[in-house]
C-alpha cells in the first residue's frame, strides 16, 4: 500500500524502497500517465488508486528531503439522517391494519389513507388517536405522537332534522377536519341540540336549509348557525360517521377534558400545518398545554368552535410578544381571516401571560 511507503516508520525501508522506485523511473511515468488516462469512476478520480511514486512525488520522501506531509484530517460526520416516518392506520368501523407516510398536512394524510383503503378521500370525516370510537378528545389535530395509532372515520348514514331555534344558542360547538368538512365536537347539556336525539357528536353539518356548506371552515359554519332568526324552524342536513358493530345506537356527548388535545407519550410529535411543510417537533411544553387549552376555551365561548391547532399557532404567535398590541398585529399577519374581535385577542394575550407565570 501506498501509505505504508510514505508513513512508515522504519526509515531504512523507506529509503530502500525509494530507491527502488527511482531506479525505475521510466516505468512509473509510464504507469502514471496510464493512470491519468484511466477513466474516472462516478466522476471524481479515486486518489488511493495511483501508483506509489506518484503519490511519493507529491508527499515527498526520504530522498527529496522533503518532510511527509501532515495526514488529512479525518472526513466530517455524515448528518444524522432521520428515518422515515410511518404510522399505522385502520378504518374505525374495522378493516385490516396499513401503514401510511410521505404526508405534509390533513390533506395528503387523508389522501394516503384513501391510497391503502382504496375509498375516496371525501369519504374520510375525521381521525381520532389510539381509539376507534367517535371520541372528540382523542380528535386528530395539529400534531400526531411519532407512535399514535390514526383511525379513519368514513360516511355512514345520512340525515335530515327540523330545528326550532328557541334560544339564541343552539348548544353546539363547530370543528372541522381542515378539509371542508365541518362537524359537531360538543353539544351543551339542556341546550336546544340536546334535546333532539338524532343529533349527535361527530356528526358532519352538510348543509343548513338545503344549501351545501362543505368548505366551509368551522367559524363560517357557527356563524351562519347564530345568525339565523329565533322562534323560525330550521333544517339541518347531518351525516354520520359509519360506526361500528360495538358503536351503534350510542349517542356520545363531550364534556371538557383536562386531556383533550393531548398526543401519545412520545418525546417528539410530527407537526401538521395548513400552510408548509410538516415539522418532526418536541412534544408541547406544559405552559405551551395550559394556554393551548385555555384559549381553545375562549374559542368556544367567542366563537362557538373548538380547533386546538388553531389554537396552538395563537399561543405560539403570542408568546414571544412583548404587548398586546404586538401580539394582534401578529395575528392579523397570519390569521387576519378570522377577523378576531379586540376583546378576544386581549383575552388571549391574557391567558398567554396567565399560564407563562403559572397563574392557570
Amino acid at each position: 500500500m501506498c501509505d505504508e511507503v510514505i508513513f512508515n516508520s522504519n526509515a531504512g525501508n523507506t529509503i530502500f524502497q525509494t530507491k527502488m522506485l527511482c531506479g525505475s523511473r521510466r516505468k512509473c511515468k509510464k504507469a502514471a500517465k496510464l493512470e491519468e488516462n484511466r477513466p474516472m469512476e462516478n466522476g471524481v478520480t479515486d486518489e488511493n488508486q495511483k501508483s506509489p511514486m506518484v503519490q511519493g512525488q507529491k508527499q515527498g520522501t526520504a530522498d527529496s528531503g522533503l518532510p511527509p506531509a501532515p495526514a488529512s484530517p479525518p472526513p466530517p460526520p455524515a448528518p444524522r439522517v432521520r428515518p422515515r416516518l410511518i404510522f399505522h392506520t385502520q378504518l374505525a368501523h374495522g378493516s385490516p391494519t396499513g401503514r401510511i407516510e410521505g404526508f405534509t398536512n390533513v390533506k395528503e394524510l387523508y389522501t394516503k389513507i384513501a391510497e391503502v383503503f382504496e375509498i375516496s378521500p371525501a369519504e374520510i370525516l375525521f381521525c381520532t388517536l389510539n381509539t376507534h370510537k367517535v371520541d372528540m378528545q382523542k380528535l386528530l389535530g395539529g400534531q400526531i405522537g411519532l407512535e399514535d395509532f390514526i383511525f379513519a372515520h368514513v360516511k355512514g348514514q345520512m340525515k335530515e332534522v327540523e330545528v326550532t331555534k328557541s334560544e339564541d344558542a343552539l348548544g353546539l360547538t363547530i370543528t372541522d377536519n381542515g378539509t371542508g368538512y365541518a362537524f359537531i365536537k360538543r353539544i351543551k347539556e339542556d341546550s336546544t341540540i340536546d334535546r333532539i336525539k338524532t343529533v349527535c357528536v361527530g356528526d358532519h353539518i352538510e348543509g343548513i336549509n338545503n344549501q351545501t356548506i362543505v368548505g366551509c371552515r368551522h367559524y363560517e359554519v357557527a356563524k351562519m348557525l347564530k345568525d339565523l332568526p329565533k322562534g323560525q324552524p330550521f333544517t339541518l342536513g347531518l351525516v354520520e360517521p359509519r360506526k361500528a358493530f360495538d358503536m351503534i345506537a350510542r349517542r356520545t356527548k363531550c364534556g371538557k377534558s383536562t386531556g383533550e388535545g393531548k398526543v401519545g407519550s412520545g418525546r417528539e410529535t410530527l407537526r401538521l400545518r395548513s400552510k408548509g411543510t410538516a415539522t418532526v417537533e418536541e412534544v408541547p411544553t406544559e405552559f405551551e398545554e395550559r394556554a393551548t387549552k385555555k384559549v381553545d376555551d375562549l374559542l368556544e365561548n367567542y366563537m362557538g368552535i373548538r380547533d386546538t391547532e388553531l389554537a396552538a399557532t395563537m399561543v405560539e404567535t403570542g408568546k414571544d410578544k412583548k404587548n398586546p398590541d404586538e401580539f394582534a398585529e401578529a395575528l392579523d399577519s397570519i390569521l387576519g381571516d378570522f377577523a378576531f374581535p379586540d376583546e378576544f385577542v386581549f383575552d388571549v394575550w391574557g391567558a398567554i401571560g396567565d399560564a407563562k407565570n403559572g397563574r392557570i
